[in-house]
């Protein structure tokens, strides 16, 4: 018979070991460090005698892959933060694709640690320490905050692609200007912090208004208590009237005077199809529909900023109403 349970009902101390090993494994997306292993009281024998047998599998040096070798991306990623040490945490571009504002982020893991030496396959390391409150854990994972993603992302990407980051940073509502700010304080001097800083003054930037109809429309947010959005503002290279980023949404105000060539026209519409291909909801709106179906308009906004499903937005009867 194998070791089961003692008679007063407690496990063995082997089969306590086994569940605690697999309850972290399923904290850690499969992945144990060997320093964890010894503080559950596996010795080095048993762990070499779990890598021969397969139950281990070593995914870098003192880092182990429990009972399976096909890891997800987070357990990637966590596996080379664990090589690194405790103080090491998931930064730069892996970061920000962990917290979600950045889909390309090459092949190799970036890790930062104050421990350890550069080398280790498929790892890029940044010596360096994240201090507290510079770092936080997400889905298990220990990883830079979003505003130290974003100075440490200012020293290794060029200026407009960490423009499209910062903004998909504030569109998700992870982006917190008042934290980067203080960061930026504390971190001064570092490579990107001049585009970081230009970035933050664009967000605090007042409202400037360009026309009459820009100004009926600011007027028309302001009197029915819709959130005031950004105006005249860039958006993956383009110039758009009035956005509001953290829904995605963009409202063209479409005055005769700017608009009556076919040539803008037809650029108009190409740079709607390319924001419209980004994820970005684009509403044109004319002086006339503003005066004459104000209620239209007020309510068809409202329901987009409030996330109202697009697809009943769109049907025969909303666009007859609003037409």
């Amino acid at each position: 018979m194998g070791a089961e349970a003692h008679s007063d009902g407690k496990l063995a101390p082997g089969h306590a070991r086994e569940r605690e090993l697999a309850a972290l494994a399923a904290e850690q997306h499969g992945v144990v460090a060997r320093r964890q292993l010894t503080a559950l009281g596996f010795s080095r024998r048993s762990i070499e005698i779990r890598l021969r047998a397969g139950r281990l599998h070593r995914v870098h040096r003192a880092v182990y892959a429990v009972a399976h070798q096909t890891l997800t991306q987070q357990g990637l990623w966590l596996a080379a933060v664990l090589a690194y040490g405790e103080e090491a945490v998931l930064s730069h571009r892996s970061a920000a694709a962990l917290w979600g504002f950045l889909r390309e982020f090459g092949s190799g893991t970036e890790v930062t640690s104050p421990h350890g030496h550069p080398g280790r396959p498929g790892i890029k390391l940044h010596k360096g320490r994240a201090d507290p409150g510079e770092y936080t854990k997400r889905n298990g994972i220990p990883v830079t905050s979003v505003a130290r993603t974003l100075i440490d992302l200012a020293g290794v990407i060029d200026a407009q692609r960490l423009e499209r980051v910062f903004e998909e940073a504030d569109r998700l509502g992870l982006l917190k200007l008042r934290e980067l700010e203080h960061l930026c304080e504390h971190l001064q001097g570092r490579r990107g912090m001049a585009t970081i800083r230009g970035l933050i003054a664009t967000a605090r930037e007042p409202a400037m208004v360009r026309s009459p109809l820009e100004e009926r429309f600011v007027e028309l947010c302001r009197k029915h208590g819709l959130p005031p959005p950004l105006l005249n503002v860039s958006v993956l290279g383009f110039q758009v009237d009035t956005l509001w980023p953290r829904q995605h949404l963009i409202v063209e105000l479409d005055g005769f005077a700017f608009h009556r060539q076919r040539a803008a026209f037809e650029r108009d519409r190409a740079r709607d199809a390319a924001l419209q291909v980004a994820g970005y909801r684009i509403v044109r709106l004319t002086h006339r529909r503003l005066e004459e179906t104000e209620e239209a308009v007020v309510e068809q906004l409202r329901r987009l900023l409030e996330g109202a499903d697009s697809a009943k937005l769109n049907s025969p009867s909303r666009r007859a109403e609003g037409s």
